[in-house]
């Protein structure tokens, strides 16, 4: 039996955020796929002193295989395609626009879900950290970065605890840095490699934010206060 790579997510974000400390001097954004994601960037936006966000996408399951992708869809009317799962899936075009339309219902529920009592923050012209906690077909993690450029991203970089050999090369250009810590053989799933890979909740992301979001308040209060030196 193999030994787990992380205790749990919170663990694997730490760890992940070591290999991003070249980054810290960018002033990055972290954002984190929804949900088991969001754990993972909470530990690196922790750790590297940086603000937290979500990016909003949904996998497209194959019709009668929901685990299989076969692309996925993103906020801002971003959709990826996966021609070769399709294909060998025989799905056709109409049965992808009924998935599709179910998945973008699911995203703006949770757009509303997670926006509650917060403001998204401004991509635009930043260093943008995506996370994820694995990489199985990439078809989200590409569809995520496509809205992180969309929204305007200076520089994209995509990083994972875990992912299958080659992983970056089967998303060439999705980003511009590729982190990883591990990519081992034979790889099945993402969850083989944590100890704790239970699912996340929409209240456990809510919390992610809500307590970086408060990180973030108290950083610029006290940045504030020094900038604005002893009071006479």
């Amino acid at each position: 039996m193999t030994l787990p790579l992380f205790v749990d997510r919170t663990e694997a974000g730490r760890k992940l955020a070591t290999s991003l400390e070249h980054l810290r001097a960018t002033d990055p954004v972290i954002v984190g796929l929804p949900r088991g994601g969001v754990p993972v960037g909470a530990a690196v936006a922790r750790a590297l002193e940086a603000p937290l966000d979500v990016i909003l996408v949904r996998k497209l399951g194959v019709p009668g295989q929901p685990e299989v992708a076969m692309g996925a869809v993103g906020e801002g009317g971003v959709g990826v395609l996966d021609d070769d799962t399709i294909g060998r899936a025989g799905v056709t075009t109409a049965q992808i626009a009924v998935v599709e339309a179910s998945e973008r219902r699911e995203l703006d529920r949770r757009s509303q879900r997670f926006e509650i009592g917060r403001s998204r923050l401004d991509l635009a012209g930043r260093f943008v950290i995506v996370v994820d906690d694995g990489i199985a077909t990439g078809s989200t993690a590409r569809a995520a970065c496509e809205v992180v450029r969309a929204q305007g991203a200076r520089r994209v970089v995509l990083a994972v605890p875990v992912a299958p050999v080659g992983w970056d090369d089967r998303l060439a250009h999705a980003a511009d840095e590729y982190v990883c810590l591990a990519t081992p053989e034979p790889f099945v799933a993402v969850g083989r490699f944590y100890g704790d890979f239970s699912q996340t909740s929409d209240d456990e992301v809510v919390r992610c934010l809500r307590n970086a979001a408060m990180r973030s308040d108290r950083a610029a209060r006290s940045l504030s206060h020094r900038d604005q030196g002893p009071q006479s």
